[in-house]
């Protein structure tokens, strides 16, 4: 029998290099010191999304832009060797390609300036362009590093055609996400990122024993507007609830921790292509967690994101 093709996912969003320098301690202003290495890192989170799913065994297509210069060559091989389709990738003349300098202490704290470049050079006329891809996808997946008003063209168009939408509101908009950016099949937000959301202050390294309640944040932004939201709880797992009113706290897997870059990118792929694959939603939760898990395992972003095979492996341990 003819094997079945890979379901076709499109992710919309940025391509970045991430520029890496690891040092003692964060400088002063105005302040010189001495670093201990330096790394680029292929990164931005449409892109890692991208090869999380290109890796979790889904067809991919990439539409984004980087600038005609060294990193984005550099990238765009990256994304090809990983099997992503770059054909609506475009290389963007006068523009840089989306960078991320991005600043480690001993103590594993970071400060991360990002210069978006070409990212923010998407127009509607890249959609139009990749009308075809977008037809014919299972689901088509979006980040916030990219214009807002271009998210919400793309969303308009997928609701018209009935296309499920997937919405990382990373990073959160300092004035909120606008009302309608909610409209999307499944949001996916980390606990922080719906606090943010919500206008609450973030308990990311507070030390306060009064913790907002996950559901509660899960239920306030899914009156918002989305079909179902699913919240990364990091350590703890995933809750999702839906508009039919199931709730579920699906638990963590247990991994020695190494580098939680790109994570929540790997979660949310495995969530598009859990949807691409006709999987129920707690399934689906199990397969990201799993897939997010994995991704801390190791050093990097996109080096770090797990194959099929791996997220198989320790399904399969959970169940024995």
């Amino acid at each position: 029998m003819p094997s079945t093709p890979a379901p076709k996912i499109v992710v919309i969003g940025s391509i970045n290099m991430d520029l890496v320098c690891r040092t003692p301690a964060m400088p002063s202003p105005g302040q010189t010191i001495l670093g201990t290495t330096f790394l680029t890192i292929p990164g931005g989170k449409g892109a890692n999304q991208a090869v999380a799913a290109a890796k979790l065994g889904a067809q991919v297509y990439m539409v984004g832009r980087v600038g005609n210069d060294d990193f984005g060559q550099r990238l765009l091989n990256g994304l090809n060797q990983h099997n992503v389709h770059t054909r609506h990738v475009t290389i963007t003349e006068g523009v840089s390609t989306g960078v991320a300098c991005i600043t480690v202490d001993r103590k594993g704290e970071n400060a991360i300036v990002v210069v978006p470049g070409a990212n923010h050079a998407l127009t509607d006329r890249d959609i139009d362009a990749a009308e075809e891809i977008i037809d014919a996808a299972s689901v088509v997946v979006l980040q916030l590093e990219i214009p807002l008003p271009f998210v919400a063209h793309v969303l308009d168009i997928c609701r018209r055609r009935h296309i499920h939408t997937i919405l990382d509101p990373a990073p959160v908009p300092p004035a909120g996400l606008p009302r309608k950016l909610y409209n999307v099949d499944l949001l996916t937000p980390n606990q922080s990122e719906g606090e943010l959301l919500l206008g609450q202050p973030r308990t990311h390294h507070v030390t306060s024993s009064k913790i907002p309640d996950p559901k509660q944040i899960a239920m306030d932004l899914l009156s918002r507007g989305p079909r179902t939201i699913v919240l990364k709880l990091g350590n703890k797992g995933s809750l999702f609830i839906g508009r039919e009113g199931n709730i579920e706290h699906v638990k963590p897997f247990k991994v020695k921790i190494v580098d939680t870059t790109a994570a929540g990118d790997a979660f949310t792929a495995a969530l598009a292509v859990a949807h691409s694959r006709n999987m129920d939603l707690p399934t689906a939760a199990r397969f990201a967690n799993a897939a997010g898990a994995l991704a801390c395992s190791a050093f990097g972003a996109q080096p770090a994101l797990p194959t099929l095979a791996d997220v198989e492996q320790l399904l399969t341990r959970r169940r024995d």
